[in-house]
C-alpha cells in the first residue's frame, strides 16, 4: 500500500524535528522548574501569599501543559506507525483514511507547537493589551474599527482565551472610535504582537448614496502586561491624571460616577485610560499597567532604534503605512505587506481566522525579517 508507505517515510523524518523541538522548547528545563515548583508547593508558608502563590500554580500549569503537548505528539507519531503496521500485516486497505485522517491531525499539531518554538521574545508569555484606534476616513474608520474588534474578538473564542474590555468610544453616527481591551491566555502578546500596525480596508462604502470604492485606516497598538517584577521609572511629576464620567457601552455601573481615569505622560505625550472596571481606583490601577508598558517598549525601542543608528519612523493612520490590506472590491484578498503572505478568503480572515498571518509573522521575524510569502486557501 503505497499511500501507507509514503506516511510511514514521512514520520520517520520527524524523529530529528521532534527532538530538535524538544531542545527549542526547553523540555529538560521546565522538567526541572515542574520539580522546583511542586518541592516550593509542599512548604507549609507557601499559601501564605495568595497573589505568589497563584502565579506559581499558573506557571506549573503551564510547564505541565508545555510538556504533556510534546509527549503527546511523540506518542501520536507512534500510533499512527502501529496502525499502519497493522493495515500492513492484516492488508487491509480499509484503513488506508484513518491512518490519512491521523497523520494530518499529527501535522497540524506538529506544525502549531513548532511555532511555540517562535515565541522565545522576552515579553512573548504574557498577556496582551490591545487598542484599536480610527483613523483617517470618519464614519467608514470607525466602521472599520468595529469589524477588526468582531475581528480580534472572534480570534479571542478560537484560540480559547478570554478578553477583557477596558475602554471604549463610540463612532459618532456608526462603529468605534477607539477601543481598548486585555486578551489574557499563554502566549498571547506573542501572538498579537503581530497586529501592531495600520490596517487598511478597501470596499464599497455602506454608507455613501453611490455606493463608491472606500479606503479606511485603523492603528492597532499592542503592548504586553509586564510583570510587577518589571521595573520602569515613572516620575509622578511627569503625570497628569483625569477623571470623567465613563461612557459607551457598559454594565450598570456605566455613566453614574466618573470612575474613568485619563493618565498623560507629559514627557512623551502618552495617553492611556480606562473605564470599564468597577472602581476609579482599580481604572488607574489598569491604566498605570498599559503605561508602565507604552514607556518600557518605548525605551526598548528606542535603544534598538539607536543601537541600529536610525530614528524610529512615526507611522500616520493614513495611505502608505499599513502593515495588511483587506480588500473586499473589486476582488476579495488579505495581504500582509511585511510577510507577503495572502488569503482569498477575507471573510474567514475577518472571522478570526487570523493564525496563518501570525504564524508567517513569526517565522519572518526569526527569518530576520525577509518575506515567507504563502497563499492561504
Amino acid at each position: 500500500m503505497v499511500e501507507l508507505d509514503q506516511i510511514k517515510f514521512s514520520l520517520r523524518g520527524y524523529e530529528d524535528k521532534l527532538s530538535e523541538m524538544e531542545r527549542g522548547l526547553r523540555i529538560n528545563e521546565k522538567l526541572n522548574r515542574i520539580e522546583e515548583l511542586e518541592r516550593n508547593m509542599e512548604e507549609p508558608d507557601f499559601w501564605d501569599d495568595a497573589q505568589k502563590s497563584a502565579a506559581k500554580v499558573q506557571e506549573l500549569k503551564n510547564l505541565k501543559d508545555s510538556v504533556e503537548t510534546i509527549k503527546a505528539l511523540k506518542q501520536s507519531k507512534e500510533d499512527i506507525l502501529t496502525l499502519i503496521d497493522m493495515a500492513d500485516e492484516e492488508n487491509d486497505e480499509s484503513m488506508i483514511p484513518e491512518v490519512q485522517d491521523e497523520f494530518a491531525a499529527f501535522e497540524e499539531k506538529y506544525e502549531s507547537l513548532r511555532l511555540e518554538t517562535l515565541l522565545s521574545g522576552e515579553f512573548d508569555h504574557m498577556n496582551a493589551i490591545v487598542r484599536l484606534n480610527a483613523g483617517a476616513g470618519g464614519t467608514e474608520s470607525n466602521d472599520w474599527a468595529s469589524m477588526l474588534y468582531r475581528m480580534y474578538t472572534r480570534w479571542v473564542q478560537k484560540k480559547g482565551f478570554t478578553m477583557e474590555e477596558l475602554d471604549f468610544l463610540d463612532g459618532d453616527e456608526a462603529g468605534i472610535k477607539s477601543v481598548t481591551f486585555q486578551v489574557n491566555g499563554m502566549n498571547a502578546y506573542g501572538y498579537l504582537k503581530s497586529e501592531h500596525g495600520v490596517h487598511r480596508l478597501v470596499r464599497l462604502s455602506p454608507f455613501n448614496a453611490q455606493n463608491k470604492r472606500q479606503t479606511s485606516f485603523v492603528s492597532c497598538d499592542v503592548m504586553p502586561v509586564l510583570d510587577k517584577e518589571v521595573e520602569v521609572d515613572i516620575n509622578p511629576d511627569d503625570l497628569r491624571i483625569d477623571t470623567y464620567r465613563s461612557s459607551g457601552a457598559g454594565g450598570q455601573h456605566i455613566n453614574k460616577t466618573s470612575s474613568a481615569i485619563r493618565i498623560t505622560h507629559l514627557p512623551t505625550g502618552i495617553v492611556v485610560q480606562c473605564q470599564n472596571e468597577r472602581s476609579q481606583f482599580q481604572n488607574k490601577d489598569k491604566a498605570f499597567e498599559m503605561l508602565r508598558a507604552k514607556l518600557y517598549m518605548l525605551k526598548q525601542q528606542e535603544q534598538a532604534d539607536y543601537a541600529a543608528g536610525i530614528r524610529g519612523e512615526v507611522k500616520d493612520i493614513n495611505f502608505g503605512s499599513q502593515i495588511r490590506s483587506y480588500v473586499l472590491q473589486p476582488y476579495t484578498m488579505v495581504k500582509d505587506l511585511r510577510t507577503g503572505c495572502e488569503s482569498g478568503n477575507a471573510q474567514a480572515v475577518l472571522d478570526g481566522a487570523l493564525d496563518p498571518f501570525m504564524n508567517a509573522y513569526l517565522s519572518w521575524l526569526s527569518n530576520g525579517g525577509k518575506p515567507v510569502g504563502g497563499d492561504i486557501d
